[in-house]
């Protein structure tokens, strides 16, 4: 109201898509809200992310895996600047994770070794893909990522500007700040430079995923893009 809004655009990613009563939310949602809540699939999802990092950073002709970690779903993406050549969204976002497995705090390896099976076993079709287009650059999507970056920024005394479109971090940092999460509990991980509280859970399922990525296909670098599917959002609407 102060700011005279005219025009709200809600959107629904995994939670609402796989609820069973996703329908009635939405019609909930309307009747007491008046806010219309369009439904995406994870295909559009991924399409909308791809659209945001896109308008964010220079990718060249390349093509990058563009990774992005929520809660409910992960989304690959494989493209360059000009072009998105595959797509797809998993169901294995950071809350589904802690939820499935229930691991300890800290992690222990044997629970690492279950995440890393799953991930063999669900993400097939991606590895199909990374043999095809071989991308060498992994493209981290906002979450998990922004906070990896925070992370490394305190730690080697760099100035980290979250407005920035890109943020600064290295497969060697990552590595490092990994070993930390899945030896610390939560209340280390906490006391961690950079760490905030919305993803010092998920974040240890979330570095899991990306240690499992760099491990099974030959990344030379990572960047990391602090826009995403908000920020694709936004370019649709602009666009429309």
């Amino acid at each position: 109201d102060s700011f005279e809004i005219e025009n709200i655009f809600c959107f629904g990613t995994s939670a609402i898509r796989n609820a069973n009563n996703r329908y009635e939310l939405v019609e909930r949602i309307k009747s007491q809200t008046t806010i219309e809540v369009k439904i995406i699939s994870g295909d559009e999802e991924a399409q909308l992310i791809y659209k945001g990092v896109a308008s964010a950073i220079a990718m060249g002709n390349e093509p990058a895996l563009i990774v992005d970690i929520g809660g409910g779903s992960v989304e690959f993406i494989i493209a360059n600047d000009s072009e998105l050549f595959w797509k797809q969204s998993f169901e294995i976002g950071g809350q589904r994770l802690i939820e499935k497995f229930k691991p300890h705090d800290p992690i222990s390896p044997n629970e690492i070794q279950s995440l890393n099976q799953y991930f063999s076993e669900q993400l097939n079709p991606l590895f199909t893909e990374l043999k095809k287009y071989n991308p060498t650059t992994l493209l981290g999507s906002s979450g998990s990522f922004d906070t990896l970056s925070e992370i490394y920024s305190h730690e080697s005394g760099i100035v980290y500007h979250p407005e920035n479109p890109e943020t600064l971090l290295t497969i060697e940092a990552f590595h490092l700040i990994y070993q930390q999460l899945i030896i610390k509990n939560r209340n280390e991980r906490m006391q961690i430079p950079g760490m905030i509280e919305l993803r010092v859970d998920m974040i240890v399922v979330g570095s899991c995923l990306i240690n499992f990525l760099i491990h099974n296909h030959e990344f030379k670098s990572i960047r990391v893009s602090t826009y995403s599917l908000k920020e694709g959002v936004l370019q649709s609407i602009v666009n429309s």
